[in-house]
C-alpha cells in the first residue's frame, strides 16, 4: 500500500525490469546502466534491476539505494563487493535486505551468526593471489597504472585534459616506463640476474609502446581539433581510458584497445605450457564409438 502523504505519495514504481546478467549482450548491459543512472523525473528511469554477481565490480551509481540479496554468496568478498553498490551517496543511506534459505546449510549458518558476521566480515575475506607482471596482469593493469603514474607525478599531465599534453611532454615521460621496469626487475628475489634483466626489458618495452600509442591517439584527435581527456571528467573531449566492456571500443582503431583500464585484477595467473608425452613411446588412441 502506498503512502497517503509524504515524499513518495504520488510515486508509482516502474515495473519494467532491466537485467545486468551475462545472458544480456554488452550493449544492453551498458544501456541498462545508463538508465539506472537516470533520476525519477526522467521518463527513461527504471526502478527494478535483476543482477548477478557481475555488479560486484564497476557499478558506481549513486542513485541506487535498495538491494535484495537472494541467498548468501559463496565468498565473503563477493558479498561485500556486491552490497556496497547501494548507499554510495553519503547523503542518502542505502538498505540491503538478505533473503536466506533455511534449507541451505550455508544460509542457515549466516543467519545464526548474522550480527557477529556483519560486525567483522572483513576478517572473513578470502585471500586472493595476483602474479605481478605476468602477461595477463600486464594486459589488464599496465595501461591504467602507467597513465595514473604519469598523471599523478608529472604536473602538466594532472588536469582532466592533461591527457593531451603528452604531445608536449612525451620526452619527459620516459621515467614512467623506467619506474615500472625497475619494479619488474626487483619484484622477485628468486630470479637470476639474467631473468631479472629480461623481465625488466619486457616491461620497459611494453610501457614505451603504450606511451607511443598514447601520443598517436592524442595527435589524431589534435588534428581533428578535438581535445583528449583521461575518462569523462569534462565535456567536449574524447576519452583515453575505457572500460573493458565499453561498446564504443568497437568503433575505434585497434590502438585504443590498449587503453582498457579494468577495475579488477582477478584471474591473472601466468601462462603455462602443457607438454603431452606418451608412455614408453606407445601412442594412445581413443576407440571410436
Amino acid at each position: 500500500m502506498g503512502e497517503s502523504q509524504g515524499l513518495f505519495a504520488n510515486r508509482r514504481i516502474a515495473y519494467e525490469v532491466v537485467e545486468l546478467t551475462s545472458r544480456e549482450p554488452t550493449n544492453r548491459v551498458s544501456e541498462a546502466k545508463q538508465r539506472l543512472e537516470c533520476p525519477f523525473s526522467d521518463e527513461r528511469h527504471v526502478d527494478v534491476a535483476i543482477a548477478t554477481n557481475m555488479i560486484s565490480v564497476g557499478l558506481d551509481i549513486t542513485r541506487l539505494g535498495l538491494m535484495v540479496v537472494y541467498s548468501q554468496p559463496k565468498t565473503s568478498s563477493e558479498y561485500i563487493q556486491a552490497t556496497s553498490r547501494v548507499g554510495r551517496d553519503h547523503q542518502r543511506p542505502g538498505l540491503v535486505v538478505t533473503l536466506l534459505n533455511i534449507n541451505r546449510p550455508r544460509d542457515r549458518s549466516h543467519y545464526e551468526r548474522f550480527a557477529a558476521f556483519h560486525e567483522s566480515f572483513y576478517r572473513s575475506v578470502e585471500a586472493t593471489s595476483v602474479t605481478p607482471f605476468s602477461p595477463r596482469a600486464l594486459d589488464r593493469g599496465l595501461a591504467g597504472t602507467l597513465v595514473g603514474l604519469a598523471r599523478q607525478t608529472h604536473s602538466p599531465m594532472t588536469a582532466p585534459r592533461g591527457a593531451g599534453e603528452i604531445l608536449k611532454e612525451r620526452a619527459r615521460l620516459d621515467f614512467v616506463a623506467e619506474a615500472l621496469a625497475n619494479r619488474a626487475q626487483t619484484h622477485r628475489r628468486d630470479m637470476s640476474p639474467e631473468e631479472a634483466a629480461r623481465e625488466r626489458e619486457r616491461v620497459r618495452l611494453k610501457a614505451q609502446d603504450i606511451l607511443e600509442e598514447w601520443s598517436k591517439i592524442a595527435m589524431e584527435y589534435a588534428q581533428q581539433g578535438v581535445a583528449l581527456q583521461y575518462q569523462t571528467e569534462t565535456g567536449g573531449a574524447q576519452r583515453l581510458l575505457h572500460d573493458f566492456l565499453d561498446p564504443q571500443l568497437k568503433l575505434l582503431p585497434a590502438r585504443h584497445w590498449k587503453f582498457r583500464a579494468n577495475r579488477s585484477l582477478r584471474d591473472v595467473e601466468p601462462n603455462v605450457n602443457l607438454w603431452l608425452k606418451t608412455l614408453d613411446g606407445i601412442d594412445v588412441e581413443e576407440d571410436e564409438p
